[in-house]
């Protein structure tokens, strides 16, 4: 009997705790300040945050006063608020063309030049399988063209090949090869979805040395471009013009409360850039505002923020608004790679990334359950009327296309905070990627619930006695025992 009333009065007490956080969070919560913050985010004059547009500038300024008036500090080693990244915009040649044996490719057709100085002449190639740096080793490819495979054995994602890539350019470049051409032969990604997608203008990482190289796919469809018997190339590049983009991620940090816990971070993050302008719509609008993608998410994160200055966590709060996710997860990528505080005290990161939603009952968790602290999430959720649900949508493979992902391969836990969705059915597709994704089209008072239950969600997390891991088995658990030493 005792034991039933102790276990009762423990349950009434977590209850009326989970009950004052709610209402300390909905007395502090400003709807006037987090909608005029929305609505700044996706309106007009920020051409829709393409990182490289001008207005852009716009919203990292508004950002970053933002977190400076909510009382988030500057992360030691950035500049002020920003992590500066140098971008490269490479745009498509007037004309580009290689002619190996009987082979012709042509820019846009089955030739895509990604990077690189324009170039003419007919070169000696030197094939190095799929140009790991082991293949590389004790092969003469100065004044060569360098000839591989894309990707790597077991890895084809779209983000594993134009990282092996960027590798492989940098390595052929410091051998002092004329060129690098990587053979396309990857039945799932579509060659013609690829060509569409970068027959234009591509924003990247400033490599460099590596970025005057040039760095071409070509369209392999029955490995019928074989090295050990085609021994020249004759590259044309014309016309190709490289300039020098300024990036920024918007980073902050606030301090823990715990004396210990507070050397340990919860990162924060979405992305805040969107896709820019576009073909105009039914109504002549031009403008993709990204409402849904990813305004809604950079405002959850100014009012985490915002309440977490207040009332601090006992972990450190670790604060990323990410540019460049719509090229690539670019500027979340620069981070990991460039970490302004040590991975391994970075326990988790709650991400924040959107195509829309269908079901204002719902928080949509890409990846909800593989790791133990998920349980908070839906709690939280709970707290403000709200279910968190999984992925629906699996086969989408979401999770390895959010900027979570940069950082669960490094072995942090990381899974992405998503508006409510049960399919990406027309409900969706009306909205993403389109002219129609602004305010005026949203549920302000799903927003609300949403921001307030992603708060909720963090300050659980941040306040957990436990540290937040991987579910024994996830793909990632190894990459967090090398990370963590566990």
């Amino acid at each position: 009997m005792k034991k039933s009333i102790l276990i009762l009065g423990l349950a009434l007490s977590l209850n009326l705790s989970l009950h004052a956080q709610k209402q300390s969070i909905e007395a502090q919560f400003s709807a006037q300040e987090a909608i005029a913050q929305f609505t700044y985010l996706a309106s007009d004059p920020l051409m829709g945050r393409d990182p490289i547009r001008a207005e852009m500038k716009l919203a990292y300024s508004f950002i970053a006063k933002e977190l400076e008036k909510a009382g988030a500090k500057p992360l030691p080693g950035a500049n002020g608020y920003f992590q500066d990244i140098p971008f490269t915009l490479s745009s498509p040649p007037i004309r580009g063309s290689v002619k190996m044996g009987d082979f012709t490719f042509s820019q846009g057709q089955n030739l895509l030049v990604l990077d690189g100085n324009s170039f003419s002449g007919t070169v000696e190639i030197v094939d190095l399988g799929f140009g790991s740096a082991e293949e590389f080793v004790g092969k003469e490819v100065k004044g060569k063209i360098v000839l591989t495979h894309v990707g790597a054995p077991n890895k084809f994602s779209p983000n594993q090949l134009f990282s092996e890539g960027r590798a492989k350019a940098l390595r052929a470049s410091e051998a002092g090869a004329i060129a690098l051409i990587e053979r396309f032969n990857v039945p799932s990604v579509p060659w013609q979805l690829v060509a569409g997608f970068l027959n234009r203008s591509q924003l990247g990482l400033d490599q460099g040395q590596a970025s005057t190289l040039p760095y071409l796919w070509i369209e392999d469809v029955k490995n019928q471009v074989n090295g050990s018997t085609v021994s020249q190339a004759q590259l044309t590049i014309e016309g190709k013009v490289t300039r020098k983009i300024d990036g920024k991620n918007v980073v902050a940090w606030i301090e823990g409360s715990d004396p210990v816990l507070k050397n340990e971070y919860v990162l924060l993050s979405a992305h805040c850039d969107h896709v820019g302008v576009g073909s105009p719509d039914a109504e002549g609008d031009s403008i993709y505002n990204g409402a849904r993608d990813n305004a809604v998410g950079t405002v959850a994160v100014l009012n985490a923020a915002r309440y977490l200055a207040k009332n601090p966590s006992k972990r450190s709060i670790l604060i990323a608004l990410w540019t460049a996710e719509e090229k690539g997860l670019l500027g979340s990528a620069y981070f990991a790679n460039n970490p302004l505080v040590p991975l391994n005290q970075i326990v988790y990161n709650l991400n924040i990334d959107n195509a829309g939603y269908n079901d204002t009952s719902l928080i949509t968790v890409i990846g909800l359950g593989r790791t133990n602290a998920d349980f908070l999430i839906s709690e939280a959720a709970a707290e403000f009327g709200l279910t968190a649900k999984s992925d629906p949508s699996p086969e989408q493979g979401l999770y390895d296309r959010s900027d979570n992902v940069n950082f669960a391969r490094k072995g942090i836990p990381a899974p992405t905070f998503s508006l409510g969705f049960t399919a990406f059915d027309d409900q969706i597709n009306q909205y993403y990627h389109k002219a129609g994704d602004e305010v005026e089209s949203f549920d302000l008072g799903y927003a609300q619930g949403y921001w307030k239950a992603y708060i909720l969600a963090t300050q659980k997390i941040a306040n957990w006695s436990q540290r937040p891991q991987w579910i024994p088995g996830d793909k990632y658990e190894e990459a967090s025992k090398k990370l963590y030493g566990n």
